[in-house]
């Protein structure tokens, strides 16, 4: 551990301290490798639970500010938002000025490698804590067997997850499966990355649980299903914008085996699905989670700032409908809503403020939404929890509500489009989502209109994906010029400060 915590340090630029919180610690806080007793099986879950609070985490974890900031504005659906001058750096990440000095040192990039790598060294200690259990699991004992395998899948997926939020962001980077090849990390292309996570995933779908999270054991923790979207949406990325690519065979395989089990369905309600009746539907194949304990006092788990960064800022009159005012969704969004007459979607992502200080807008909630002095008119609906859904005394916004990662709508369109590329109709998956939105059906539905949807469905969200479907597709180019780009600019520059650590990078 002495080992790690000196080339963390080194690699990471984290605190010797944070180390020793981060990974010198289980669940129960106390320290490995002198009160860990891994002849007891009955506490082999504790790695995977630490993984899963970790994961939850700022950091390392992904639900930091700046990391969410940092995927999402390279897109048409998200400014930057509060003040000019405010982690201004942002303003320069979306308009692809990638040889600034400024965005090649900018610290927010930095924290975004540290906290996903994090998150990976974290995950590959679990799995050699699980590994120290599965020696003490007797040859007949197939019940804890079968847990180890289970509990080191889990892991796994977690880690995969991670691997393509990084390769998102930052391109071309080492796959990390063993924290003592830290010094010697080479760069795996994102399409290595790609196959890797597909790879990860069939090793780790017979092993996990058949079943919705909201069903799993620990609830919802990742199953099965799980799995399968991540491995689809990794076949996704690899085929790009080819009709004829083989990945769409397992885009479609894998969507299939999803929607073939029945266990899944879309709540049915698109406004209150990012808000506390939404916490956990059917819906969800992945959420990190969250909760005041249903109490007004006493112990929380918070995301952060996760929600209050992207509230309204300004005097919002004592509301706890109140931030730090970061993201804004575009006018074109707004535009492309408007132009669809898709209201159920457009009065879910965007959150209308008043014009002013003085003036507010009532959201649908109704909650008054007062302006401020940047004129600000939009914030992030998906984001927004309406005050009559928090619990009496906590007063932080978005308190108890969880973070939505992966849905069943993304299985669903990914399944529609890979039918449609491969001369098939994909009417009847893709109009589940369109008609949850209050849209009339569609016959005959085209690869454009799928993306569209793609694009409508998943507008403002903190995973990027209307930016990975612009560069998979091969759309940035024509749709993103205005912003600056061009295709040697898809990704954020790897943070100066790790370059200078390891010439591998």
């Amino acid at each position: 551990m002495n080992t790690i915590k000196y080339i963390i340090f080194l690699l990471l630029l984290l605190e010797i301290t944070a180390c020793k919180k981060y990974l010198d610690h289980d669940v129960e806080d106390k320290p490995r490798g002198t009160s860990i007793n891994y002849s007891n099986l009955g506490a082999m879950y504790s790695p995977v639970s630490g993984v899963y609070r970790t994961a939850c985490g700022e950091n390392p974890g992904f639900v930091h500010w700046m990391d969410c900031s940092v995927r999402v504005v390279r897109g048409d659906d998200v400014a930057k938002g509060s003040a000019p001058n405010d982690q201004g750096t942002l303003t320069d990440i979306k308009n692809f000025q990638n040889s600034n000095p400024g965005v090649v040192t900018f610290w927010g990039n930095n924290n975004y490698w540290n906290d996903h790598y994090g998150v990976v060294m974290y995950c590959n200690e679990a799995m050699d804590d699980l590994d120290k259990y599965r020696a003490n699991i007797g040859a007949g004992d197939a019940a804890n067997l079968a847990l180890y395998n289970q509990y080191r899948s889990e892991v796994r997926v977690i880690r995969a997850w991670a691997h393509m939020q990084i390769s998102r962001v930052f391109g071309d980077v080492p796959i990390l499966t063993d924290n003592d090849t830290l010094t010697t990390r080479t760069k795996s292309t994102v399409l290595e990355i790609r196959q890797w996570i597909m790879s990860e995933m069939d090793s780790a779908i017979g092993f996990l649980e058949d079943a919705r999270p909201n069903q799993s054991a620990h609830q919802g923790a990742v199953t099965k299903y799980t799995a399968l979207l991540l491995k689809a949406k990794a076949a996704a990325d690899a085929a790009g914008n080819d009709n004829g690519s083989p990945y769409w065979d397992v885009v479609l395989s894998a969507t299939n085996d999803i929607i073939n089990s029945n266990k899944f369905s879309l709540f049915p309600d698109y406004y209150q699905l990012w808000k506390i009746p939404g916490k956990l539907s059917n819906e969800s194949l992945l959420e990190w989670q969250f909760t005041d304990g249903g109490s007004s006092t006493g112990t929380q788990i918070l995301p952060g700032v996760f929600y209050i960064f992207q509230g309204p800022s300004g005097d919002q009159k004592g509301s706890p409908v109140s931030g730090w005012g970061f993201l804004s969704p575009t006018q074109d969004i707004t535009d492309f809503f408007n132009s669809r007459n898709d209201s159920v979607r457009l009065k879910t992502t965007i959150l209308f403020a008043g014009a002013n200080e003085t003036s507010f807008v009532t959201s649908p909630s109704g909650d008054n939404v007062y302006g401020n002095s940047n004129r600000q008119t939009r914030f992030m609906g998906k984001a927004y929890l309406p005050k009559n859904q928090t619990t009496s005394g906590r007063t932080d916004y978005g308190t108890n509500n969880n973070i939505r990662v992966l849905r069943y709508a993304d299985v669903l369109l990914l399944n529609a489009e890979a039918k449609v590329r491969k001369g098939q109709n994909g009417d009847v998956p893709f109009n589940l989502v369109h008609q949850r939105a209050k849209l009339n059906p569609v016959t005959g539905v085209t690869l454009q209109q799928v993306l569209d949807e793609r694009r409508a469905e998943f507008a403002c969200e903190w995973w990027g994906e209307r930016y990975n479907d612009l560069i998979r597709t091969g759309q940035a180019a024509t749709v993103l010029a205005p912003q600056g780009f061009t295709p040697d600019k898809a990704y954020v520059p790897i943070p100066q400060a790790q370059k200078d650590l390891d010439a591998n990078l």
